[in-house]
């Protein structure tokens, strides 16, 4: 663990410049937005730096530079902070057509232009419209909006949309055909030597990384999950937030408007003299001083924003009764001694304002609209009640605040949830999703099959070099070290395995070499039936047939057993087994015994081994080659498809090989003549499909039986020098 810490991999250098170069876009981004201020020019300049890092490094970057440029230029402006969801939309958009190759060519450059431009020009003008609460007169595009409503008569709303979507076009088709000029003056070799990837292994090639992430999982990828894990999370952190901020927001503005209101019933309080209220009710206008106090009234109103009435009301059980209500612009005040009737949601302060008492700040939207109002009892010299003071705040303009709170809460958070969801994704990817992908594609060509093809299929999981620091490396060791493991086990055992094996081909020549030191004749008869017994099977093989029978292992199996079919002979006399002449009845029937006796020692040798498949095929043969097609043979007197196959390609071998060999009671056949009799006999002893696919193979057959007749012809010839000189 210690050597692991001490070799971390460091940033690389090329991960180094590529974040300077997103520094440098990120001030590509002020100073544009600095020049475009500075010399009052009707358009933006804000998003050079994040186009450009769009194209250099894909979405991490662009999203980055977009982001933080906004949050900076937010120091200076902070409604700039608001407007960061259009950068950040914009780099997304500029790196999914950066990667479909449109800054390649100059027509998909220019169609990109107006692309971009709806797009933020249409977000920007939503923004703009609730973070302004519908007022858009202060907005860059006003002066042209202004002109196009004077020379073309359109509408006001129609010219504003108009005006903002052509400068937005406009402002893009700046900062995107400088961003692709700069992106195209670049030298290759420098965009080569960047890499935003952080990478927590040996870094891969494009080609590499595509088919890493092509591995497609069963349901859902890890990538995908932890993208919705973050954000269900934000979004539920977002939902309460923003609801806990304009739950917040909305009392503190209602705490605000209600001392606004306060204040001016104060103020009002200054005015009206509570001496003269039964007078005013009385002679109203003609009362010396009303019209004077009214008018003083009228300018505490004017006096204040989002102040739709004053008015002084005297209570009673009949209903309000109009000491003071000033005439507004859009309607006449009541006159003095009119009675009003007490509006529904005022039914529960009755009781305290008829006893003359201070009453909360009611929210109220009946016949004067959305109000917040305030009544401050006016207390005479003797500390009675005499009348109400009341002033209402509209609340429309208090709905337009929070709906710009809301919009911008809303743009905030979308550009936020967009940044930390890109990043969370970009994280993933390297630290989690390539290495494991990297280790599951390099493990699933790891193979066994042979030595060198094993040790070559170890270097793609040596070479992934995965240093996350994490449970990842751990398991990528952990991986490395199993194959390792596994590539030492399979040689180990490879090893033994060929020693068993060799230990078996010998442990079978001894067996055939016990019936060979008592039949003179049977020691060439094992080991040639053999050579012709593969022949056969390969050649069956090659021309498809019994293609689920004939499979490698059967094939071995049948070869490593086949010295083993006359094992039975043991048991035969050495008299009757090494006649010279023909057998009597009797001593066939003897002979023909050998079948049984094999089948029975191999059945007991069956009995020590675990793996006895060979010794299955081994005793098959003892028992069965002297069977034939047409059931004339024996022990059993099987017939066809009864007969099992390794034992009727052994009666094709067995027979070929005692017609071409010499015995003491016969000369060996001609080669040809052997056979032209093994032809003869197709269908009757021999299967058709084993016997001529051995004709078909004649000259394999013809190689092994002229070696085998010219190595006894040396070793007679041998034989009688040695016995001429033992004579001599």
């Amino acid at each position: 663990m210690e050597s692991r810490q001490r070799n971390r991999r460091r940033p690389s250098k090329n991960f180094i410049r590529a974040v300077a170069l997103c520094v440098a876009c990120a001030a590509f981004n002020g100073v544009g937005a600095s020049v475009a201020a500075f010399l009052n020019l009707p358009v933006y300049l804000d998003s050079l730096g994040t186009i450009l890092a769009s194209m250099l490094g894909g979405y991490i970057p662009g999203i980055a530079v977009g982001y933080v440029t906004n949050l900076i230029n937010g120091v200076l402006d902070p409604t700039h902070i608001y407007y960061g969801i259009v950068n950040v939309l914009t780099a997304i958009l500029i790196t999914y057509l950066a990667h479909r190759g449109w800054f390649k060519k100059l027509s998909l450059t220019l169609l990109t232009i107006p692309i971009l431009g709806l797009l933020s020009g249409i977000i920007s003008l939503i923004l703009a419209y609730f973070l302004s609460g519908g007022d858009l007169s202060s907005d860059i595009s006003a002066p042209f909006a202004q002109q196009l409503c004077i020379n073309t008569g359109m509408s006001l709303t129609a010219a504003r949309i108009t005006a903002s979507l052509f400068i937005s076009c406009i402002d893009k088709a700046i900062v995107v055909l400088s961003a692709t000029l700069a992106y195209h003056m670049l030298p290759p070799k420098f965009l080569a030597t960047i890499d935003f990837a952080p990478w927590q292994q040996k870094p891969l090639s494009k080609r590499e990384l595509a088919e890493t992430m092509s591995e497609k999982p069963r349901l859902m990828s890890l990538g995908t999950k932890v993208v919705i894990l973050v954000a269900t999370i934000l979004t539920c952190i977002a939902l309460a937030t923003t609801a806990f901020s304009h739950f917040t927001y909305h009392r503190s503005m209602i705490a605000s408007e209600s001392t606004k209101a306060e204040a001016i019933t104060t103020l009002m309080a200054s005015v009206v003299d509570p001496e003269k209220v039964v007078e005013y009710l009385q002679k109203g206008e003609k009362a010396a001083g009303y019209l004077e106090t009214e008018a003083e009234l009228a300018n505490i109103r004017d006096s204040f924003e989002n102040v739709q009435y004053v008015y002084v009301y005297q209570i009673l059980p009949d209903g309000c009764h109009v000491v003071f209500d000033p005439d507004t612009a859009d309607e006449p005040g009541s006159d003095p001694g009119t009675v009003i009737d007490f509006d529904e949601s005022f039914q529960d302060y009755l009781p305290s304002l008829l006893a003359g008492e201070e009453i909360d700040p009611v929210i109220s939207d009946e016949t004067y609209g959305w109000l917040l109002t305030v009544y401050k009892p006016l207390k005479n010299q003797r500390g009675e009640t005499v009348c109400y003071l009341a002033a209402d705040i509209s609340m429309n303009r208090l709905i337009a605040d929070e709906s710009s709170f809301l919009a911008g809460v809303i743009s905030l958070f979308a550009a936020f949830f967009i940044l930390v969801c890109a990043i969370v994704l970009w994280l993933s990817r390297y630290s989690v999703i390539v290495p494991v992908n990297s280790i599951s594609r390099a493990s699933n060509g790891f193979m066994l099959s042979s030595e060198g093809i094993r040790l070559e299929s170890l270097e793609p999981i040596k070479e992934l070099d995965i240093r996350t620091g994490d449970e990842i490396e751990n398991l990528y060791h952990a991986v490395l070290q199993m194959s390792q493991e596994a590539v030492r086990y399979i040689d180990e055992s490879q090893k033994q395995s060929d020693t068993i094996a060799r230990m078996q081909s010998n442990l079978i020549m001894v067996m055939a070499d016990l019936v060979e030191s008592r039949d003179k004749f049977t020691g060439d008869h094992v080991r040639n039936t053999a050579a012709y017994a593969r022949i056969i099977m390969n050649q069956m093989r090659r021309e498809g047939i019994r293609p689920d029978i004939l499979t490698n292992e059967f094939i071995s199996n049948v070869y490593q057993s086949a010295p083993l079919h006359d094992i039975g002979k043991i048991a035969v006399s050495d008299t009757i087994l090494n006649k010279p002449g023909r057998l009597t009845r009797e001593e066939f029937e003897i002979m023909k015994s050998h079948t049984l006796a094999g089948q029975q020692i191999l059945e007991s040798a069956k009995g020590a081994v675990s793996e006895s498949s060979y010794l299955d095929e081994a005793q098959r043969l003892a028992a069965y080659h002297h069977e034939k097609w047409d059931g004339s043979g024996y022990p059993y007197g099987l017939a066809g498809e009864e007969i099992p196959l390794s034992a009727r390609i052994m009666a094709v071998a067995d027979v070929f090989d005692a017609l071409v060999s010499k015995r003491s009671y016969k000369a060996g056949f001609p080669i040809e003549k052997a056979f032209a009799i093994i032809e003869e006999g197709i269908g009757t002893h021999f299967d058709p499909e084993v016997a001529r696919a051995f004709l078909h193979a004649r000259d394999k057959a013809r190689a092994v039986a002229e070696k085998s007749n010219a190595k006894k012809a040396l070793e007679e010839e041998t034989a009688q020098q040695n016995t001429a000189s033992d004579a001599s």
